[in-house]
This record gives structure tokens, C-alpha cells and sequence, in this order.
């Protein structure tokens, strides 16, 4: 193991470059490995991989739509469901001194 504190500041700097384009090429290697393994895996099934692949359900994550928590007082047709950021209309009244609760439907 390479004791990264005496390196020098330079060799410090192509390391940092070298890092990214060995992990690009691990990754590669490695997805190559599995695709093999899966191709001999289904071959011993008697099947094709591309078959399987193709043939396989596909799983979508549904998500219900979520309703409205907040309000806008000046503005009623602007609301928020309380996910995500806060919208600016929120940030501007929680600045001027109002209150989330205040907001709520």
C-alpha cells in the first residue's frame, strides 16, 4: 500500500487523475465478467441470455401523487405537498416572519 503522505504534491495530482480512469476500467472488466457468467449460467439452462433479458418483466415503482399541505395566503392557486424544496413563496413568508403552520390547509 502506497503511503499517500509522502507523496509529493505533483505525484499527489496524477494519482488523483490515474484514479478515475482505473476505476472506468475495473468496472468495465468486471461488468464484462458478469456478463459472461450470466451468458454460461443461462446456456446451462438452455437458454440465451438476450432471451431472458428480453423476456423479463419490468419493474416501475408507482408513486401516489401527493396532495397539497401548504397554501399560499396571497396567491391561493399556488401550493406545496411539503416534499421536496421549499418553494420560494414558503421561503419568502417563513423570512418575513410567518409561520409554516400558518400555511397549512
Amino acid at each position: 500500500m502506497v503511503d499517500i503522505a509522502s507523496l509529493s504534491l505533483v505525484e499527489l495530482q496524477e494519482l488523483e487523475q490515474q484514479i478515475p480512469r482505473e476505476i472506468r476500467r475495473r468496472k468495465a472488466e468486471e461488468r464484462q465478467k458478469a456478463i459472461k457468467e450470466l451468458e454460461n449460467y443461462a446456456k446451462s439452462r438452455g437458454f440465451q441470455l438476450s432471451e431472458l433479458v428480453a423476456s423479463a418483466p419490468v419493474r416501475t415503482r408507482s408513486y401516489n401523487k401527493a396532495e397539497p399541505k401548504y397554501r399560499d395566503q396571497q396567491n391561493p392557486e399556488r401550493t406545496w405537498t411539503g416534499r421536496g424544496r421549499k418553494p420560494r413563496w414558503v421561503e419568502s413568508w417563513l423570512t418575513n416572519g410567518g409561520s409554516l403552520s400558518e400555511l397549512e390547509i
